[in-house]
């Protein structure tokens, strides 16, 4: 049915809007707006009576299910974990990180294990295909992996569906552009139509598809919030500057947990992988020292060990600072108003700075007790012994409350070496562990006459 009134389209973004304005209230550019006669896209994909044409054919679920347990690996064992398992075939994968962190190292790494048994093909918009062999060398990559340096993304899909492979990753989306898109590559319209147009191609060919996404300067993917919405799964690069140890979360995944996280160090032959990821946060000094102690966090899946640390200085003038780095700086002041008020130990008058040793990020509350512990070993001077541990959530009224999977946490400390844990006393398991003493406590006042008395 034809519009009865203008439609005005933004030569940046391809949103629409039934008036003319200065800036585009979608994309938020200026002087953009165009008057067309019809829109454009959509259209162009309906058939002769304006109905959308399709050649997807209904299928029982039953028959469908089989299909589910039929995963690729990827070669490492941390990357199938992140991913849930491996990579599900049909589905787009997005992977973002910040320049130089090893998205395109670690990538060439899965595509080369893939190729080895199944058909792959790697197109690049960012780098030559001398350049991709390059890096394939230094990482002592030998395998039948097809490379195809384009930025065409017409070209690219019509490469893929004549090689029927199984896998297809495209290095990166901020350089692939669309013929049915008049913008450069980059731009909000071509970062989106391309995005469909490759979920589009991996749901009707059952190509799996992982995508690398450029990240802003705040870390979050370059582009419309909409890309993390097409995509089945958004995995995350991280690592804390200067360290080689790399962590790959996901925070979306239709066939797996979320906030699953996987550990790689970056080594000279591409990246390995780290089987015993506590062993990255437990690098201490043999002398234990104030305002240092080790809690267990679980992230994903898994239990792991890290560090907290915990800097407690008079104020020298104006106002006292509150620093936190990988916790909640907001938890941490209202975890001083409660050592304040409920065990007698104020920090008023002095700067507190608390650190996660591995830059790793901690979303969840059972850092609560050992931060608390920590502040006051600083503030005091006495140390917590190397081998003692603790977890436990702190409320406002001083009581220390439980947390999830918390014999979970006692096993890996356990198998870690520890020999005291200061936790809840919901956390306390049934059964003792051996060689692993667990002090049951009850307020925050307790957890510090336990931690300092020994």
């Amino acid at each position: 049915m034809a519009r009865s009134s203008p439609v005005f389209i933004c030569n940046s973004c391809q949103g629409e809007t039934l008036k003319w304005q200065g800036q585009c209230p979608l994309c938020g550019e200026w002087n953009t707006l165009e008057q067309r006669a019809a829109p454009t896209g959509r259209a162009a994909r309906k058939g002769a009576h304006g109905a959308p044409t399709s050649n997807a054919s209904p299928r029982r679920l039953a028959t469908a299910v089989a299909d589910i347990s039929k995963r690729l690996g990827t070669g490492h064992d941390e990357l199938d974990r992140v991913m849930g398992g491996g990579i599900v075939p049909g589905s787009v994968t997005l992977l973002g990180g910040d320049p130089g962190i090893g998205k395109s190292t670690l990538l060439l790494q899965v595509a080369a294990n893939v190729a080895a048994t199944n058909g792959v093909l790697y197109a690049s918009g960012e780098e030559s295909i001398a350049q991709i062999a390059t890096r394939a060398q230094r990482l002592g990559l030998e395998s039948p992996l097809e490379v195809v340096a384009e930025s065409n993304l017409e070209a690219i899909l019509s490469l893929a569906a004549e090689r029927k492979g199984t896998l297809l990753i495209v290095d990166s989306i901020q350089t692939i552009e669309s013929n049915t898109v008049d913008t450069s590559p980059g731009a909000v319209a071509q970062l989106r139509e391309c995005t469909a147009e490759l979920v589009r191609f991996a749901k009707s060919t059952g190509t799996a598809v992982i995508i690398i996404g450029h990240v802003t300067k705040e870390g979050a993917i370059a582009g419309p919030r909409m890309l993390e919405h097409l995509v089945d799964t958004v995995l995350y690069f991280e690592s804390e500057a200067g360290s080689r140890f790399r962590i790959v979360r996901a925070t979306k995944n239709r066939f797996g947990a979320v906030n699953e996280l996987g550990f790689f160090a970056m080594a000279e032959s591409g990246l390995k992988e780290v089987r015993n990821p506590s062993a990255i946060f437990l690098s201490r000094a043999t002398d234990p020292a104030a305002g240092s102690i080790v809690t267990v966090t679980r992230d994903g899946g898994r239990p792991l060990l890290i560090e907290l640390q915990a800097l407690v200085d008079r104020m020298r003038f104006g106002a006292p600072r509150r620093v936190a780095q990988g916790l909640d700086s907001n938890r941490v002041a209202m975890l001083l108003a409660v050592m304040n008020r409920h065990a007698q130990v104020s920090l008023q008058e002095h700067d507190v700075f608390v650190n996660v040793v591995g830059g790793v990020q901690i979303n969840e509350t059972g850092w609560d007790l050992p931060v608390v512990l920590a502040l006051a070993s600083s503030l005091t001077d006495k140390v917590v012994p190397n081998s003692l541990i603790s977890f436990g959530e702190l409320g406002l009224t001083g009581e220390v409350r439980p947390v999830a999977y918390g014999e979970e946490r006692l096993r890996e400390a356990h198998k870690q070496g520890f020999k005291v844990a200061i936790v809840p006393k919901e956390n306390v398991p049934r059964k003792p562990l051996d060689g692993l003493q667990v002090i049951a406590v009850g307020r925050v006042g307790e957890a510090l006459e336990a931690a300092f008395s020994r």
